[in-house]
């Protein structure tokens, strides 16, 4: 039996465990495909080729001796801001980075339950921006439409997963990391809970912002890369109720209150919601209408949310900069974000944690009245290719805030979000919504997210194999291979 490039994370574990597929004949095919489409879609930055099939060869005496694990023997990747033993972490900078002495906690869950990581996906420096571009890789492009970017921070991953590189990877989300390049690529990805899957050898990461998630076709298989790399190290701050996430698939989530919130959060700089999105989240709110839901505008009391969110992430960079070996090689932008950072670094960040428990109570009160809120999960398309690339901080930011409003509120919050599949605008280029829910609700989005996933059918729609001769120019890089 061969499994096509569409075959998910569940069905290649079922075909691992039957028999009907080597654990090595996959590695070998993955591989085959990074180094194919590394100059065009370049998703990695580090590709473990030689480790990866040692790795199979081992799954599949363990798989022939009736060992059986979730995921045993199924390639996956992880986004490179996560540490694998033997390789550097570089998070998208330049310079030499020594190689990782440990697994990170998330990656070691995932070994346990039988993965083979391939290799590490792009992201841009320091996860900041949403696009996956930088001297120190060059560009990622979006498998749909190449000219285009497939989002950021977590990029790498969500071009790997979308082009049928690998059936699932992980991601992190900052401020919309894992969702905004799912919604760009048409996948499904989940931000868990605050904690549910761990960021060690980091407790929190920027401050606690940060959270690790998941990329996936199909919701299933976002739940069961959730599931099998939930769990806290030891020394882990936020410790979340366990949850078998993977029972609410294909649960009916009953008849529920959803909230179609359309205006973006406050910003300080203007945010305007591209007519095209507006009209494919408005046609998803039909369809959840249609299933028997009862759904109405209304957006959350988000207030002032930001200034409990800047502080927090920009002494975050300002952490990372701090262990960066080479400084002096990060974008100015970059330098400057960690420069603010340390200013806001006292009184302002202790503020921004004590609001958190303010905004529960105030944000809280408003699922008392819904269930599940719905929110487009940009408010643009994905950019072109250099759009944001060479522009100066405060152009930056104000691209970024146009075309990224809805996601990051939820990251102050450290609440659960997912990301759906919403269609596609001009371009061919794909877009989303998000379902957002309060403190550990992840089995109730997840089973609206399948819900609508059997009514829409999105995993169905795969990029074209063809990625046109915008792909091929030399845009793209070359991962370390080892």
């Amino acid at each position: 039996m061969t499994l096509d490039r569409a075959a998910g994370l569940a069905e290649t574990a079922r075909a691992l465990a039957a028999g009907e597929v080597t654990s090595r004949a996959l590695v070998e095919r993955a591989l085959a495909r990074i180094e194919a489409t590394q100059g065009s879609l370049n998703a990695f930055r580090v590709v473990r080729a030689e480790a990866a099939l040692a790795e199979a060869d081992a799954a599949d005496r363990a798989l022939a001796a009736g060992t059986r694990r979730p995921l045993l023997g199924v390639p996956v990747a992880v986004k490179d801001d996560m540490d694998v033993a033997g390789e550097p972490t570089a998070f998208g900078c330049r310079g030499e980075f020594p190689p990782a002495g440990e697994d990170g906690e998330a990656v070691r869950r995932l070994r346990a339950a039988g993965a083979v990581i391939v290799g590490k996906t792009n992201t841009c420096e320091l996860g900041q921006w949403p696009f996956t571009e930088g001297p120190a890789f060059g560009a990622t492009r979006n498998p749909w439409n190449p000219g285009h970017t497939p989002g950021g921070s977590s990029g790498g991953s969500a071009a790997a997963v979308a082009a049928g590189l690998v059936p699932a990877a992980l991601g992190s989300d900052g401020a919309g990391s894992v969702r905004i390049p799912a919604s760009w690529t048409n996948l499904v990805g989940i931000k868990p809970q605050r904690g549910r899957i761990s960021t060690w050898p980091r407790g929190e990461a920027f401050q606690g912002i940060t959270v690790n998630g998941t990329l996936a076709r199909t919701v299933a298989d976002a739940v069961l890369l959730l599931d099998c790399a939930s769990g806290n190290h030891a020394l882990d701050p936020h410790r979340p109720e366990p949850l078998d996430v993977s029972a609410a698939v294909g649960r009916d989530p009953g008849r529920l209150r959803i909230a179609l919130a359309l205006k973006p959060p406050f910003t300080a700089l203007p945010a305007r919601l591209d007519p095209e999105i507006r009209a494919r989240v408005v046609e998803l709110a039909g369809t959840l209408a249609a299933l028997g839901h009862t759904v109405e505008e209304a957006d959350p009391p988000y207030g002032q949310i930001g200034l409990a969110f800047v502080p927090r992430a920009t002494a975050g960079i300002a952490e990372y900069v701090r262990e960066t070996p080479s400084p002096a090689l990060l974008d100015r932008r970059t330098r400057d974000a960690a420069r603010l950072g340390r200013l806001l670094g006292g009184v302002p960040l202790r503020a921004a944690r004590r609001a958190e428990a303010v905004l529960h109570r105030r944000i809280g009160a408003f699922f008392a009245s819904y269930d599940v809120v719905l929110a487009p999960t940009t408010a643009a398309p994905a950019p072109r290719i250099g759009a944001l690339l060479e522009l100066g901080g405060f152009a930056t930011d104000r691209a970024m805030i146009a075309a990224c409003p809805y996601a990051w509120p939820w990251n102050v919050l450290g609440w659960p979000g997912v990301n759906v599949p919403a269609g596609f605008v001009s371009g061919g280029l794909p877009v989303g919504a998000q379902l957002l829910g309060p403190a550990s609700s992840e089995p109730l989005l997840v089973s609206l997210a399948h819900q609508l996933e059997a009514e829409l059918r999105w995993h169905e729609r795969v990029p074209p194999r063809d990625l046109g001769p915008d792909s091929r120019a030399a845009h793209g890089g070359s991962a370390r291979t080892l």
